[in-house]
């Protein structure tokens, strides 16, 4: 026997892909890899040179949260061919989670955002007090053993005696 003989027809065959077609679809893939890689590049740029171009904190975040989605979007309508639909339908599925992402970026920078800002100062101070009792807390346990600790010692001691 020379070599595998499978009685199922081949995958192309299943699927009615020709050559044609298979040039098709892998071009379509690296055209969804440039763009991504394209929008991807796009954010480190822009992450990269905020600073120095004095970009607002909060533009950044709906920036990025924006890109973000496209992205999501992009491949959603790419790989799980929700780009072959009809326009309503394409909106029907990513409708709801593009709103669903803008509320928590909103609620974010709104609501948990600035509870953080007014009571900055508040928290700072309990968390530093926090640390430094938990730090001196560790250092004087660190520092002297514990009964257990001391009761061991003994036994090892007397066995190391017993031994010689």
């Amino acid at each position: 026997m020379s070599g595998f003989n499978d009685p199922y027809p081949s995958y192309e065959h299943l699927a009615h892909h020709s050559e044609e077609d298979g040039k098709k679809k892998r071009r379509k893939l690296w055209n969804v890899f440039w763009i991504m890689l394209a929008i991807t590049i796009g954010e480190l740029i822009v992450g990269f040179k905020a600073e120095s171009w004095g970009l607002n904190k909060t533009f950044l975040m709906y920036l990025f949260i924006t890109l973000t989605i496209v992205k999501a979007g992009f491949i959603v309508l790419s790989f799980m061919h929700l780009g072959d639909e009809t326009k309503a339908y394409k909106w029907i599925i990513l409708g709801p989670y593009t709103v669903f992402i803008l509320y928590l970026a909103i609620m974010v920078d709104i609501g948990e955002g600035n509870y953080s800002k007014e009571y900055r100062a508040e928290m700072d101070k309990a968390f530093a007090e926090q640390r430094e009792q938990g730090h001196k807390h560790n250092s004087e346990e660190h520092n002297k053993p514990s009964e257990e600790h001391k009761g061991a010692a003994k036994e090892v001691s007397k066995a190391g005696e017993a031994h010689h």
